[in-house]
């Protein structure tokens, strides 16, 4: 028998590391149940730990997304421990840092069936509980990366540009219907997460997110405000905005400025260990939280990010400043 239900029910992938982990503390704060999903044991107990001691309660389901089976036995699990599910959030991914030429398909593969189809299977699950209900949330956490390609990262930002063109056809399909479920992606920009430290890479460098870095509870804090929130898209960070406007304007520019910058932006000045253990084909086997090797570099706020979550509040005081200098000039 399902227990009896107290909480918002929130479903997260990902969750044991990075902007995943990061989404589940942020939660287990509100109180919520969780279901946590992703391969890595050690990382999971880890995450059902600090979600205890916050409050919230939450089930451990290793998955590997890439498998619509496992991932719909998750979402069954679930259900059954705390009862419909409210929000799904799709944040697993993978990826490769290699030029083009020397990925092979296998990789490519592998990258695209948990950091796209892994999006898909869990889209189908949520839908499959949420449809008949006609409620639910379903976020699909997205990147810059998924409007605005760059170098040595082909297969992770075909697998973004895929959840984008997905996404917004779902969501047509959804208005047609009248389904009162909303689907929304949050686009981020660099953030320092544990994925630096197991990306499969063949870069001479240890690699690096595109500064400027952030924070991964700066995204956190957007992925739950996308949660409560009726909007679109959500882009978080200035480099975000940029990133996307350009796209729209400059694109081939751009293309010569990432041929520049791109290859040197993604790197350290360290050496890579060519011994390191890397997260493509199983997880690594240790807890590392959300926090990658980059926090004396990392922001951990955006002002961008409260200006979008205030926009009203700024429209408004944007409408009180023009009247007061109306009523200032006629008073001169």
């Amino acid at each position: 028998m399902p227990k009896k239900r107290q909480s918002e029910v929130v479903v997260i992938t990902g969750a044991s590391a990075g902007i995943g982990r990061a989404t589940v503390r942020a939660y287990a704060r509100r109180g919520a149940s969780l279901g946590l999903l992703a391969r890595g044991q050690e990382g999971l107990d880890g995450a059902r730990r600090e979600v205890e001691r916050l409050g919230g309660q939450a089930v451990v389901i290793p998955t590997d997304v890439a498998d619509p089976g496992q991932v719909e036995r998750a979402a069954g699990t679930v259900e059954k421990a705390y009862g419909p599910i409210d929000i799904w959030i799709n944040n697993a991914m993978t990826s490769v840092l290699s030029p083009v030429k020397d990925m092979t398909a296998e990789e490519f593969q592998r990258v695209t069936n948990v950091t796209y189809l892994g999006y898909v299977h869990g889209t189908l699950s949520a839908l499959r509980r949420m449809l008949p209900r006609d409620r639910g949330v379903i976020i699909q956490v997205g990147s810059a990366l998924s409007y605005r390609a760059i170098p040595l990262q082909s297969a992770y930002c075909g697998a973004k540009h895929a959840v984008k063109g997905f996404t917004e056809s779902l969501r047509s399909e959804l208005i047609h219907d009248g389904s009162q479920i909303r689907i929304t992606m949050v686009h981020l920009p660099g953030v320092n997460t544990t994925q630096f430290g197991w990306i499969k890479s063949r870069l001479p460098y240890e690699p690096q997110p595109v500064p400027p870095i952030y924070q991964p509870e700066v995204m956190a804090q957007a992925i739950v405000w996308a949660g409560d929130h009726d909007r679109r898209e959500w882009w978080v960070g200035m480099p975000t905005v940029k990133t996307i406007i350009g796209e729209k304007f400059i694109p081939g520019l751009l293309d010569h400025y990432l041929a520049e910058v791109a290859y040197k932006g993604q790197q350290t000045n360290i050496p890579i260990n060519p011994d390191r253990a890397d997260n493509l084909l199983s997880p690594v086997p240790q807890d590392r939280g959300a926090h990658g090797a980059f926090n004396d570099r990392a922001r951990s706020s955006s002002f961008q990010l409260w200006a979008s979550m205030n926009r009203g509040v700024l429209a408004v005081a944007g409408v009180g400043c023009l009247l007061l200098a109306g009523w200032a000039k006629r008073r001169l």
